[in-house]
């Protein structure tokens, strides 16, 4: 029971972040919430522009404000995203997005939790969203 309430409430955080999305070309509103192994909070927004490559995902800009401020192990996600008022689906995470998230959370480990509110929530490992991903290992 402690594990759901945890989840709901990084849930609703997400939904808070979503609140703040500039999203005057698409009117898609995204919100992140990403929690780092130390148990902080950074949300993330999704953030467009009129030259459509400029634009950030929500997912990216919580990792960014995490990593900004010296975080570099995550345990996991929410994300919440729909039109307007509407959540009518899960928000997959986009293909950059899952890179990023591979970059700085475990493979095995690292939970994105996509949601339509506090109640009503998937949880999924990122190895499940990102098979046969390109690690870091990689490049050694």
């Amino acid at each position: 029971m402690k594990k759901e309430a945890e989840e709901q409430g990084l849930i609703e955080k997400a939904l808070e972040a979503r609140r703040k999305a500039y999203v005057p070309y698409s009117h898609f509103h995204v919100g992140a919430a990403l929690e780092t192994e130390t148990g902080e909070v950074f949300l993330g927004c999704n953030v467009e522009n009129a030259s459509y490559g400029a634009a950030n995902c929500a997912e990216r800009t919580a990792f960014f404000k995490a990593v900004s401020e010296g975080h570099r192990k995550f345990r996991r996600i929410a994300i919440v995203g729909g039109f307007l008022d509407s959540i009518e689906d899960y928000c997959m995470p986009c293909g950059i997005c899952r890179q990023v998230m591979v970059e700085f959370g475990d493979l095995h480990e690292f939970q994105v939790i996509l949601a339509k509110s506090s109640e009503d929530y998937q949880v999924y490992r990122l190895e499940e969203l990102l098979p046969h991903a390109f690690l870091p290992s990689a490049l050694e």
